[in-house]
């Protein structure tokens, strides 16, 4: 979903003011409205009942913190450089998650260890990647001077494969 929608939808073209714009978010009812979208595709008339979520950056999070809000009804998380929830969040998050973080980006990768240490204390799933020499948002192939294509390529890899295990 576009949780811009509320506000006319993501801007095309003009990135700073879709910043601005998520900024202004109010983030507890995004949380909720992405639960309620996850718990409307669960119906059987729209899925098999198995629900993913993949993010990038600000989605990233969502993301994580998607898997923290959703319990049991969400059956797959991706987050692609996404800064992480409180680590005491971590005992509720019960979906498998992959996390991608960009070898350079120091800011996200503060907080991804101890993340990382509270997923696996709570035996969530968790599998992490860190991709060597690359920076935040080496996956939009729009962000010259970030993308990366090799990097990219094998996390997208990663990641399909990864959806495919646990939503099938």
């Amino acid at each position: 979903p576009d949780f811009l929608s509320s506000a006319g939808g993501t801007p095309t073209g003009d990135e700073d003011l879709a910043r601005d714009m998520i900024g202004r978010l109010d983030l507890r009812a995004t949380i909720a409205d992405g639960v309620a979208t996850i718990r409307r595709l669960q119906q059987p008339q729209r899925s098999t009942g198995r629900v993913g979520v993949v993010g990038f950056c600000w989605g990233g999070a969502l993301a994580d913190q998607l898997a923290v809000a959703a319990g049991n009804h969400l059956a797959a998380a991706v987050s692609y450089y996404g800064p992480p929830p409180p680590p005491a969040e971590a005992a509720k998050v019960k979906a498998p998650l992959l996390l991608h973080y960009a070898g350079l980006d120091q800011r996200v990768n503060a907080a991804a260890g101890p993340w990382l240490a509270a997923l696996k204390a709570a035996r969530v799933p968790v599998t992490s990647y860190e991709y060597p020499g690359v920076d935040h948002a080496f996956n939009n192939d729009t962000a010259i001077g970030r993308y990366n294509a090799p990097a990219a390529a094998l996390a997208w890899q990663r990641t399909i494969a990864f959806l495919k295990l646990h939503l099938a």
